[in-house]
């Protein structure tokens, strides 16, 4: 699915300091911790919460986030619908990576085990 030219680039000017307290918030009304939303974060990007904290302080954009990020080479599992668009189909990466981001946000918010939005096999 293609993106249009001003919504990826809308995307890449984002500020992550911007987003992130709107991740937060989201997910504690549902009861989650910002642990947890850290831990989901790690998976996905490699950034600890000190780098976290770092990014957030240079109010990087989503562009500079994602090309400092070390993707979790699982997070192509990552499907589904998010603000209109399915992941699997998106063909800019920097969206793509955004909607990630956006779609592990929204499974922790919706209560999902972490084992499963960590793309972790099932325990026995």
């Amino acid at each position: 699915m293609a993106t249009t030219p001003e919504h990826d680039e809308k995307i890449a000017k984002l500020t992550f300091a911007g987003v992130y307290p709107h991740y937060l918030t989201k997910i504690e009304k549902k009861g989650r911790t910002k642990d947890e939303l850290h831990e989901v974060i790690e998976w996905l990007t490699g950034f600890d919460d000190k780098k976290l904290k770092e990014l957030i302080d240079k109010k990087v954009t989503f562009k500079d986030f994602f090309e400092q990020a070390d993707l979790n080479p699982n997070s192509e599992q990552i499907k589904g619908v998010i603000c209109g668009y399915r992941i699997e189909e998106i063909i800019t990466p920097l969206t793509r990576q955004a909607r990630y981001l956006d779609k592990l946000v929204d499974e922790l918010a919706k209560g999902r085990k972490m084992e499963k939005i960590l793309r972790q096999p099932l325990k026995a």
